[in-house]
């Protein structure tokens, strides 16, 4: 793990010819369709984009019209924008195909370093100058991405949240070499995208969101591998437990609360102590055989014979819910 690199402070990035502002932005590239790629166009489509998309995979545009195709009734409800529309999509035959008119690009290949940085060292190449390139991966900082792009003062990390069609957050920020005029605009960009974005001041990997649910996970895994909880055990402990209260504010306010009126220092007065209990283990366990059996058993086991589209379309209806009754939606017009 590299130690944490401070993102350059906000300045002025010079706007390249034809510049178009994040806000006016309406034509988006979407370079890998895979479940986040993929997502991603959902999004993008039903916030009113032109989007072209492009992915290697011989049978990419299948697979990504059938996503999407599936998303859209959850799109829907939540509320499209004026003039969105599945048939704004376009499946490009080549990269180059796909970015040589992007007004804003988002990457979404497999999470490879090697693989990355060829591939954003291909797209700076590609796309116009000016244009803002993001990277959704879920845990490269972008210095180590960033590493043989002839331009790379355009290159940030615009991570989302799985699925990008729904889960309203994505984290942006920059790599050592990347200009703070371009995180500017990337967040820009996803505010009025109607994301809900977090810019971040220092570069970690793993980012904020997923640092945190990788400390819960690793836990979920020792409990597994000692014998200590099941699968369905562990996940009704966070939905019908912590789950329903962080819907609504997250663990450092939740936490506020447990201190009654005393609030975070009377908790932490009280709670202080604990914190020396052995309560987690953060090292991850060792994934043999018999802990990745027991966790994909658990996992069939507690899907009870639904499938993954079943579970899809379950988690979406949920989400959608909850969205609703904590006002997240405005007036159910789909806004955020």
């Amino acid at each position: 793990m590299t130690s944490p690199e401070k993102t350059p402070a906000a300045t002025a990035l010079s706007p390249a010819p034809g510049f178009v502002p994040p806000e006016s932005v309406r034509r988006v590239a979407c370079v890998g369709a895979g479940v986040i790629g993929g997502g991603w166009v959902a999004h993008f489509l039903a916030r009113g984009y032109d989007v072209t998309a492009w992915d290697p995979a011989p049978d990419a545009e299948r697979r990504l019209r059938r996503l999407v195709d599936a998303a859209w009734p959850t799109l829907a409800s939540l509320g499209l924008a004026e003039g969105a529309s599945r048939d704004r999509l376009t499946v490009a035959e080549t990269l180059e195909q796909a970015v040589s008119d992007a007004e804003f690009v988002q990457e979404s290949a497999p999470e490879n370093l090697g693989l990355k940085r060829d591939l954003l060292a291909r797209l700076d190449a590609a796309t116009p100058p000016g244009v803002v390139i993001a990277s959704s991966t879920s845990g490269y900082p972008m210095t180590e991405m960033q590493t043989t792009a002839a331009d790379p003062s355009r290159l940030v990390v615009g991570h989302p949240f799985n699925p990008p069609y729904l889960i309203p957050l994505v984290e942006v920020a920059g790599g050592e070499r990347t200009d703070a005029g371009a995180v500017a605009r990337a967040a820009r960009f996803y505010e009025a995208a109607d994301k809900s974005v977090i810019t971040m001041d220092n570069e970690i990997p793993g980012f904020i969101a997923n640092r945190l649910q990788e400390a819960l996970w690793r836990e979920a895994l020792h409990m597994v591998a000692n014998g200590e909880a099941t699968v369905r055990d562990i996940d009704l402990s966070i939905t019908e437990g912590p789950g329903l209260r962080w819907a609504v504010m997250g663990p450092m306010l939740t936490f506020a609360l447990a201190g009654g009126e005393g609030g975070m220092a009377h908790m932490l007065d009280h709670f202080g102590p604990s914190l020396k209990s052995p309560w987690t283990r953060l090292e991850a366990p060792e994934l043999d055989k018999e802990l990745y059996d027991a966790v994909v058993a658990g996992c069939d086991e507690a899907a009870d014979g639904r499938s993954i589209a079943d579970l899809v379309a379950e988690r979406d209806r949920g989400v959608v819910e909850v969205l609703r009754a904590t006002g997240r939606l405005d007036g159910g017009k789909g806004t955020r």
